[in-house]
């Protein structure tokens, strides 16, 4: 960063201020994480705020087991991609299904209500990106599973 400040007259003092920026890219290595495990599958923080320092995106290697899937919620802050990496997933968005096969994506805007489940009979992995982080943990989502339309619109 460079300013002009004027002196006496024509006579111009130039201030030179360096800004260093910090590099904070870093490697995550699949033993750096650790996997959570829930009642319908299991889940491990990839990337968000606690682990490094990102700001814009959290990251989630998620499994569903067969028959599983995380219920009817929405992050009301944050936008969220869903990558299918393996297997067949039942993924809603508001009330409409579509049945998700490796390499297809479902894109969900911050505050829509939408659900994923396994629909094979092996565990499926999705990768799931949100963005910005949100909260300490750079991920914050609300349950609605219990709520109408949704406590009705799948039974599991």
């Amino acid at each position: 960063m460079r300013g002009c400040f004027p002196r006496s007259g024509t006579e111009r003092v130039f201030l030179q201020i360096v800004v260093e920026e910090t590099n904070v890219s870093q490697f995550v290595l699949k033993s750096d994480t650790e996997r959570e495990v829930l009642e319908w599958g299991s889940l491990a923080w990839v990337t968000h705020p606690p682990l490094t320092s990102n700001k814009d995106l959290t990251v989630i290697d998620v499994e569903l087991l067969p028959g599983k899937g995380h219920a009817f919620h929405r992050h009301p802050d944050q936008e969220e991609t869903i990558y299918v990496i393996d297997g067949q997933v039942e993924q809603w968005i508001d009330q409409e299904m579509k049945l998700l096969q490796s390499g297809d994506v479902a894109y969900i805007d911050a505050g829509v209500v939408h659900a994923s489940f396994n629909a094979g009979d092996q565990p499926a992995k999705l990768l799931a990106i949100l963005g910005p982080c949100v909260g300490e943990a750079g991920y914050e989502t609300e349950e609605v599973a219990d709520q109408e339309p949704w406590s009705s619109l799948r039974q599991a």
